[in-house]
């Protein structure tokens, strides 16, 4: 239950009419303008949405009003007062807080310390955790979320860990928050909390700044916005004057955007076949079949037991059991990922930072690490013919090539995603189990992930797919099973599948009682 006030210590001092002005930023890296004469106001107490195509220059100019970088040129003030220090530290002192699109949560700490790490309340030099746990309880009945305060943070779901970071943002207390993709990972619940949130805050006079590449939000929550492209600030208008489709046209300039074309339902012989698939106490009884070349849509809400499902038929659940059917022939249920491999089924996760890509090596490297035999000489890689593979696989996701050697922490997630996808189309999969493949990644870079996916599916490869965004599975799946409290409640085909019809059979079953609740 949320508390009709905030607590105490939370309330936000009068501010300035304007919050945060640039004036003329621009921001060089090697080889690309990250930021062009870019000049920028917030105003106290307004949600200003910023959008743009990844690598508009959205990240460089929310890394400088963090801390996390400095113009070339050009002046940033907060309310009236230059921006001398580009110490995060000294920033948030300042005022100013971030969320950043990628997780910053420490996995091994609890909840509560994660919660206010870098700003923890002390008394006689030592952590007063008394203090810490109780402000943490009056946040989290304001914010409406019950996370235990004592659990790790490593072993919540990718949405509680947002919640975290948004809390953590939250009790820094400042006049400036800074909001990158925040809805990414969150399901229709989350995201309505959220929304009750952001409006909360904008009501004490909290400047946000809103990035994300759901539009349909960023007009809902939006009081102005603006579009960035190629490192310019391209317009500033009212929400109320933006449509959704002049947001993509300013966005993307002359790139259009192209509709997925429904495909016609065909009969297609099985290749797997799962039955009574269980995690203990998190997943039981799923089963379903798929066929050579379809796309199978996973729906339901974060803690749904989609991730699970996914996990297990990877071997990446410890515990998981059931019954798999390949190709018609009974297999023993895959106790661990190599084994899932060696059958054809591999799994892009949905942190693709953490577990899909090693960050520090290039782009080509990621591209060819599942199958390094294939490239190799002998014992040795053969440095002609893992270009030549890595090009070719460029060539195939729409990735630059001449990109593969820049490190893959430097590319956009868009990017990214496609390293993770080539990573196992390099060995041919038969069977690609993709976990939130769009979060985080720009409207331009969906439709090329989408077009990958459909490419694939067309020549035969199976595919299972897990997204929040219900619009996604319903225009791009097959068919769709759909999962609440860790059962599967329906699987309906691709014609009779609708994101209304999705949310009614979930919410019949997440509004019944907790069977042995008081």
């Amino acid at each position: 239950m949320q508390s009709a006030e905030p607590p105490a210590d939370l309330l936000v001092p009068d501010t300035a009419a304007v919050a945060v002005r640039l004036r003329h930023v621009s921001k060089n890296f090697p080889g690309v303008q990250a930021l062009r004469n870019v000049s920028f106001e917030l105003l106290a107490g307004e949600v200003h949405g910023l959008v743009g195509a990844n690598g508009a220059g959205k990240s460089t100019m929310i890394r400088m009003l963090s801390g996390a970088s400095t113009p070339d040129s050009g002046e940033i003030e907060v309310g009236s007062a230059p921006l001398l220090n580009d110490d995060p530290r000294h920033l948030r002192a300042a005022g100013i807080s971030a969320i950043y699109q990628e997780l910053t949560i420490i996995p091994e700490m609890t909840a509560l310390s994660n919660a206010f790490l870098g700003e923890v309340p002390s008394r006689w030099g030592l952590a007063d955790r008394r203090r810490m746990r109780a402000r943490y309880d009056a946040l989290s009945a304001w914010m409406g979320i019950a996370i235990k305060p004592g659990v790790k943070a490593g072993t919540l779901p990718v949405a509680s860990q947002q919640m975290l970071e948004i809390m953590r943002a939250v009790l820094a207390n400042g006049r400036v928050l800074i909001m990158d993709e925040p809805t990414a990972p969150l399901g229709p619940f989350e995201r309505e909390r959220l929304y009750d949130l952001i409006g909360r805050l904008r009501a004490r006079g909290v400047a946000i700044i809103f990035i994300s590449h759901d539009l349909d939000e960023v007009l809902r929550l939006c009081d102005r916005v603006s579009v960035m492209r190629e490192g310019q600030l391209v317009a500033v208008r009212t929400a109320a004057a933006w449509s959704k489709d002049s947001l993509v046209q300013a966005m993307l300039g002359d790139v259009g955007v192209e509709r997925t074309v429904p495909r016609a339902a065909t009969t297609r012989r099985p290749l797997l076949r799962i039955q009574h698939l269980a995690v203990p106490g998190r997943v039981a009884d799923i089963g379903f079949d798929l066929a050579a070349g379809e796309v199978l849509g996973i729906a339901g809400l974060v803690g749904a037991g989609r991730t699970e499902v996914l996990r297990a038929i990877a071997g990446a659940e410890p515990g998981s059991s059931g019954r798999m059917v390949l190709d018609g022939i009974d297999l023993t249920w895959p106790r661990d990922v190599r084994s899932a491999i060696r059958r054809g089924i591999v799994m892009a996760p949905e942190d693709r930072k953490r577990q899909g890509l090693v960050l520090s090596r290039s782009a080509l490297s990621n591209l060819v690490l599942a199958d390094l035999p294939s490239v190799a000489r002998g014992p040795l890689i053969d440095g002609a013919r893992r270009r030549r593979t890595g090009e070719g696989l460029a060539w195939r996701l729409g990735f630059n090539p001449g990109r593969l050697g820049a490190e893959a922490l430097t590319l956009s997630g868009g990017n990214q995603q496609k390293l993770v996808l080539g990573k196992w189309l390099h060995r041919q999969p038969r069977v690609l189990l993709l976990d939130e493949p769009t979060r985080g990644i720009d409207l331009g870079a969906k439709q090329e992930i989408f077009h990958t996916i459909r490419r694939l599916s067309d020549e035969g490869m199976s595919v299972i797919l897990v997204s929040s965004d219900l619009e996604e599975v319903v225009e791009h799946a097959d068919r769709v099973l759909v999962m609440a409290r860790g059962q599967q409640i329906a699987l309906l085909d691709g014609a009779e599948a609708s994101v209304e019809r999705i949310l009614n059979l979930i919410f019949a079953v997440e509004r019944r009682p907790v069977a042995g609740a008081a």
